[in-house]
């Protein structure tokens, strides 16, 4: 077989495909063949009918050929893309143009294709992120975290403030009925973990006021709220002495204590301001791509797959759409353009981190992409020989270095943008990588994890699943990702 592909207007491209007829009698063969098997003939068994009675049954030997041909055409055209190395987002409009009724065949298949979109001015690209810099008032503000955690509650002789801890009797009554009695209630001041009128009202209050006022409670009727004000007691911490140090920490001295915060908050604020340079990065990126370049067949597609992630998250939690959409208070119209503009953020900045690589000349070798499929293969619990030939067969082995292609060019762009803080200053990659020494305190754990769950949707933008090992659930995903090439003539 050969293919040569030329571009033609409207961002497609013309396949012409010539098929020799030895390649063309084997495939047909095999068409035939399965038609044998499912057709039901009396006096013949499954898969024993004659091509002739095939032929008679079907209208002629020219019917069947139409009907095998048909039925071969999408895996001829399928290897034809491969081989033109053309990448389409869209089914194809094949034409037959020679050898329908006898010898070899050829064809011409006109389709859509990923457009090359231009990213004027990407190696200038600034980004601004939070200065990674460790101030006195961030180790103070930690100092006084683990002061608050010793305090002690001693009578506040003036008026309650935020802050303060208040003992009250809290009396609530709804359409002439009591709905809360609640006696001794110690509630902080200006935490709004009740109403917010009553941390207006508690605000000023002394010992023995009594408050009277409405409000309505989350998913209630308007409530009469009576409250007795018994006591208003103030956080009173600690010194920050050696001695309490001792006590609250592992450190001996207040100036070891402060030390070790100092180059904990360093690493949470290195790892946050790693988030935020790579939302940014990206979002700049995105945003030298003219929104007319993208294709809304990339668009629907992305929301397809969103819309169907979406399904088989809420079939998991075993939710419907129904109760998923009164829990978030929409509508379905809203949760559809909400996820349609999710979709055309993806889509662009699919296409801007493609422009890059090509603009960069970033590929991915062979060995690069074994490793790729070698890390696939163990998270699924397969065989790597399985894992390529499932994603050979449906066409996606070349979505996978794709994929690895776009994350590379990422990490080209987090290396080569310009880095400034929100006052200006100029940062350096060893400003942000200094302060990521020793990881492993708790709270870096947490901004690790949630970078990596921001680096999932931007760094490919489709790229990777996670999955388990039971029906290999990551190849699948993989498989049934936007596969034009294996819809194409269905």
């Amino acid at each position: 077989m050969r293919a040569t592909a030329e571009p033609v207007e409207g961002n497609r491209v013309r396949l012409s495909v010539e098929i020799d007829e030895p390649e063309v009698d084997r495939a047909l063969d095999g068409v035939v063949r399965t038609l044998a098997r499912q057709a039901r003939v009396p006096g013949f068994r499954p898969g024993k009918v004659p091509r002739r009675v095939l032929e008679a049954r079907m209208g002629g030997a020219a019917v069947l050929r139409a009907e095998a041909l048909r039925e071969a055409l999408p895996d001829f055209y399928a290897q034809a893309v491969l081989d033109a190395e053309v990448d389409p987002i869209a089914p194809p409009d094949i034409d037959i143009t020679g050898g329908a009724e006898q010898g070899p065949v050829t064809f011409d298949a006109v389709v859509q294709v990923r457009p090359k979109v231009a990213i004027p001015g990407y190696r200038g690209l600034r980004v601004t992120v939070p200065s990674p810099a460790v101030s006195d008032a961030d180790v103070d503000r930690q100092v006084d975290r683990l002061r608050d955690n010793d305090a002690e509650l001693v009578p506040a002789n003036r008026p309650a403030v935020d802050g303060d801890h208040v003992t009250v009797d809290v009396f609530g009554e709804a359409g002439g009925e009591e709905v809360l009695s609640r006696t001794d209630f110690v509630y902080e001041v200006g935490s709004g973990s009740v109403v917010p009128e009553l941390d207006e009202q508690l605000r000023g209050a002394r010992p023995g006021d009594v408050l009277a006022f409405s409000a309505t409670p989350p998913g209630m009727d308007p409530v009469s709220f009576r409250v007795l004000v018994k006591e208003v007691q103030e956080k009173k911490l600690p010194e920050v002495t050696d001695a309490w140090a001792a006590e609250a920490s592992e450190f001996a001295t207040v100036a070891e204590l402060r030390d070790d915060l100092r180059a904990r908050v360093g690493r949470v604020k290195a790892l946050q301001a790693e988030i935020v340079l790579r939302e940014n990065a990206l979002a700049a990126l995105v945003g030298l791509v003219d929104d007319g370049e993208v294709p809304e067949v990339l668009v629907d597609e992305e929301l397809h797959q969103r819309l169907h992630d979406l399904a088989h998250r809420l079939e998991d939690q075993r939710l419907s759409l129904e109760a998923f959409l009164d829990a978030t208070g929409r509508s379905q119209d809203e949760l559809v353009a909400q996820l349609r503009d999710e979709a055309f953020r993806s889509v662009k900045a699919d296409l801007a981190l493609r422009a890059l690589a090509d603009a960069e000349d970033i590929t991915v070798g062979d060995e690069e992409l074994e490793a790729e499929l070698d890390a696939v293969a163990r998270r699924a619990g397969m065989k790597v020989a399985d894992v390529r030939a499932r994603l050979d067969r449906t066409g996606r082995t070349v979505a996978i270095r794709s994929e690895q292609r776009k994350a590379k060019a990422l990490e080209w762009l987090l290396d080569h943008v310009e880095l400034v803080d929100d006052e200006g200053n100029a940062l350096t990659r060893e400003d942000l990588r200094s302060g990521q020494a020793g990881h492993g305190a708790p709270e870096v754990a947490a901004v690790q994890e949630a970078a990596a769950d921001e680096a999932g949707g931007a760094a490919a933008q489709g790229g990777s699943a996670q999955g388990g090992t039971e029906a290999a659930p990551e190849v699948e995903q993989i498989e049934n990702r936007t596969d034009t090439t294996e819809e194409a003539g269905r």
